[in-house]
């Protein structure tokens, strides 16, 4: 990395910890409300994504802020992935991009139904979930000789894994899986760290999620609400330009290198992001109820 054009960089996308102080005076008075990433934020990126874990001291520091503010996980994983990776009740989880949406189960008005199940909140793709399982078979099938695909079923998107495909069988990956998403026509393809995404072609990404969340909280409209988003990928990109069209509220993107992105701040790695959370539960513990 060169080090020079990361300082450059960051004064554009200043560190979250370094100006935390100047931020949060900004806060005072405001409802804040916790929007994160997972992959690559909460937990590290690694080879196998199955093995995504979170450690210990991160999931305590997120438990700690969902009891001080309003707090949701917005991935591209499967809600029900992401929850068995976070293992937190109080807090709302919206996993295939902001494609399924379920309040805590805690939650006091919609908990759960009489059969005891949690409540899902919005799902706005679920007419394509047999094509997503259509998907997934072609794919398996087509990629069947690609050594070191990896697919994964996200119940409204499929994550096509390539960080272990040779660079001699990616352009053959990456034909097959672009041709696959052209036939279809009702699907759309993007790219995050070694991974393609194929999601329903609708007008819903993370950004819409992070907003209809807000409204559910009842925010929607007010003016003294201050989202904070933190994510790493592409995808993310999508909630920093929701809340840079709603002209309040602070978006942190995370990376050890420079980066076009919507973001206001930055962090270098999740274990800057906890420390972040720390300093933000630290800071409302500290500050004076009213």
């Amino acid at each position: 990395m060169n080090e020079n054009g990361y300082q450059s960089w960051l004064k554009k996308h200043p560190s979250a910890l370094e100006t935390f102080d100047e931020m949060i005076v900004r806060a005072k008075g405001k409802k804040i409300v916790v929007f994160l990433d997972y992959d690559g934020t909460l937990s590290n990126i690694v080879p196998n994504p199955d093995e995504a874990f979170m450690s210990k001291k991160m999931r305590r520091v997120v438990s700690e802020v969902a009891r001080c503010f309003p707090t949701a996980i917005i991935s591209g994983r499967s809600r029900d992935k992401v929850y068995g990776f976070v293992k937190l009740d109080d807090i709302y989880y919206a996993g295939s991009h902001g494609l399924d949406i379920a309040a805590p189960f805690q939650c006091q008005n919609r908990p759960v139904d009489k059969n005891g199940e949690e409540v899902v909140r919005f799902q706005p793709a679920q007419i394509y979930q047999p094509l997503i399982y259509k998907i997934l078979d072609v794919l398996k099938e087509e990629t069947n000789d690609i050594k070191g695909v990896m697919l994964e079923n996200n119940k409204f998107c499929v994550s096509v894994h390539f960080r272990h495909v040779s660079d001699k069988d990616f352009p053959v990956l990456e034909e097959v899986v672009k041709s696959l998403v052209d036939d279809l026509g009702e699907f759309r393809l993007s790219e995050g760290k070694k991974v393609f995404e194929i999601r329903p072609d609708i007008e819903w990404d993370k950004g819409h999620a992070l907003e209809y969340l807000l409204e559910t909280l009842g925010y929607g409209s007010s003016n003294d609400v201050l989202p904070i988003y933190i994510g790493d990928d592409r995808t993310d990109e999508d909630a920093f330009k929701a809340i840079k069209k709603r002209g309040k509220g602070y978006s942190i993107v995370v990376s050890t290198s420079p980066k076009d992105t919507m973001a206001s701040y930055s962090l270098r790695s999740p274990s800057d992001v906890k420390k972040f959370l720390s300093r933000l539960v630290t800071w409302k513990n500290n500050s004076d109820p009213s």
